[in-house]
């Protein structure tokens, strides 16, 4: 039942108006506003334990109680949303800077490379002492600097793909900013970050994969011989692993995949949905995506009661934008002849990264000498020969399957939450099978470990293979029903170059993903069991375990050169393919 007004709305005040749309609400905007207070209030509740006191003398001790897994639930979903948070703006920012200027992209790209390419745990060396001295006396320390290693899981496979998707814009859009005089924010609002929603959103959830793959990293940590711990499923889990608890251990998976489905039924389901309206195409999808939570958002007079009050601050930083100047040039990186502002920039690059060089030499020099690069050089092959078997492999697989559910809403639909479970299963919560597995068939952890690093890499690839698919316009794919083009032609003429752009970032992204889950995988421990495989990620593991600073900096540096060289040699020849030949 709904109530009216008789106060004319056209002259009444602001209040009164505000007041009057109160006074409509059907059932389903009180069920949207109880959501939103319960969820305020859980947040504020759970948000409390961050700023209790701590010291770093203690070494913490997990309660791995069950009765404490809703709470610690609650406080790693916080983490992840915060993370999440945080790298859609890193996203914007450090895209939008790479993707406008010549100058920043050939230092910016290269630096994501090599970004993605260091461990969560070198991260976390950093992160833990940094924050807590920032922080003294406070778990908030803690906090921040688990929230940043789950930021640097999540980063840069979103930074990536709107990288991509901002320097291969459609030639119409761009023209169309510049024929109309868009200003560069409304140019950014209304066209780039539209053109790139749906591999964004789609990246964003590989991306919280890849925070839950790494949560048991992220929440409880070895330093030297301290250890530091946050309640969370993550550490949860690891002490429940170390202890050999194979009932705490399932309980902890159960949690796990509860609070993967719950998000993507509240959260993901409903976003991608939402992100189907930004789809490039003359003509509307038969069958299109769908989400209980979407529609019934959309029923309430919530969202639009919003944007009513939220109208006049849109339209006052449109004016702000102005400051940024008008789009009067293509967003796209030309190549040309280089001048001499190019030349001294790159002087000055050079010179710094020079500086840094000499200065991590000569800290290494003095003490363990240069040839501690020389293991981590050989071990990085092993880890090579995985990661190469594992993209390769990934690519065979998944593609095709990824095409399948792009073309397929119904497919979508179902396909979502299992894909979702599965990318955001740690590969921790396997150790005690794996363990097990390995030992009763003889399987060498040299070939199994290749196994547990595809649990953090493949999907990156199946991911954004989909995206890719939903995003090739429905007027195409029936263009080619209609001309009757099936089989390897319809791959060839539509299906490949539709989905090549956002094939190379997965793969890039696999790639730098697959040595990253090298630290967890080439170490494989449950109880008082250790099974260790010959590669570099288990000798980074090793160095920071034992607190070994030179050879855990030595590791990640050559762990960092194969990454950049990987995807100088490979990966960036294919980014520059796909955006001269293969953008819609």
């Amino acid at each position: 039942m709904s109530f009216r007004t008789s106060t004319p709305t056209s002259r009444a005040s602001f209040p009164a108006r505000f007041a009057g749309r109160l006074s409509r609400m059907t059932w389903v905007d009180l069920v949207v506003a109880a959501a939103v207070i319960v969820l305020l209030y859980v947040t504020l509740r759970v948000g409390k334990g961050v700023t209790v006191s701590f010291s770093t003398s203690q070494s913490a001790k997990v309660d791995t109680s069950v009765a404490e897994l809703p709470y610690d639930a609650a406080r790693s979903l916080l983490r992840m949303f915060v993370a999440l948070a945080l790298s859609t703006v890193f996203t914007f920012v450090y895209a939008y800077a790479a993707a406008r200027s010549r100058r920043l992209e050939r230092v910016l790209i290269p630096a994501l490379d090599i970004l993605q390419s260091v461990p969560v745990l070198a991260f976390l060396t950093v992160a833990v002492t940094g924050f807590v001295a920032l922080f003294p006396g406070s778990m908030l320390g803690l906090e921040c600097a688990s929230i940043f290693a789950i930021f640097t899981s999540q980063a840069w496979n979103m930074t990536f793909s709107f990288y991509h998707s901002l320097t291969s814009l459609p030639r119409e859009l761009d023209e169309l900013s510049r024929s109309f005089g868009f200003t560069r924010w409304m140019r950014f609002w209304k066209v780039e970050l539209p053109a790139g929603m749906i591999g964004l959103v789609w990246n964003g959830m590989m991306s919280f994969g890849g925070g839950w793959f790494f949560l048991v990293a992220s929440e409880a940590i070895t330093l030297g011989h301290t250890d530091y711990a946050l309640p969370g499923v993550g550490s949860y889990a690891g002490a429940a692993i170390a202890d050999g608890d194979l009932a705490k251990v399932g309980c902890a998976i159960l949690t796990m995949a509860v609070m993967v489905i719950g998000v993507n039924f509240l959260f993901w389901r409903p976003l991608t949905a939402w992100a189907e309206k930004f789809k490039i195409e003359q003509s509307e999808a038969s069958e299109v995506q769908r989400s209980v939570v979407l529609d019934f958002l959309r029923r309430s007079t919530w969202p639009r009661l919003v944007g009513r009050l939220l109208h006049p601050a849109g339209q006052a930083l449109n004016r702000a934008g102005r400051v940024f100047g008008t789009d009067d040039r293509p967003l796209v990186v030309h190549h040309g002849k280089r001048r001499a502002g190019d030349v001294a920039f790159a002087l000055v690059a050079g010179g710094l990264i020079v500086w840094g060089l000499v200065d991590l030499g000569l800290y290494l020099y003095d003490h363990t000498g240069l040839g501690v690069f020389g293991e981590p050089l050989l071990l990085g092959l092993a880890t090579f020969a995985r990661v190469a078997v594992l993209v390769a492999v990934a690519t065979v697989v998944w593609v095709p399957i990824g095409v399948r559910i792009g073309f397929s809403p119904r497919l979508t639909r179902i396909a979502q939450p299992v894909v979702q479970v599965l990318a955001s299963f740690p590969a921790n919560f396997l150790f005690p099978l794996a363990v097990w597995f390995f030992i009763r068939t003889g399987l060498s952890i040299d070939i199994g470990g290749m196994f547990l690093m595809a649990l953090g890499a493949q999907w990156y690839i199946l991911f954004n293979t989909i995206a890719g698919a939903m995003a090739i316009p429905t007027d195409l794919r029936e263009a080619m029903d209609d001309l009757g083009v099936r089989g390897w032609q319809r791959w060839r003429r539509l299906i490949i170059p539709g989905v090549f752009p956002s094939y190379v970032t997965g793969g890039i992204t696999a790639s730098g993903g697959a040595w990253n889950a090298s630290i967890v995988a080439e170490v494989v421990t449950f109880g008082g069991t250790t099974l260790t495989a010959t590669g570099l990620g288990a000798y980074i593991a090793r160095a920071t375990e034992n607190g070994n600073h030179p050879e855990l900096i030595a590791g990640v540096v050559v762990m960092s050169a194969y990454v950049v060289s990987l995807n100088r040699f490979l990966w960036r020849r294919l980014y520059r393919l796909a955006e001269s030949r293969y953008s819609l």
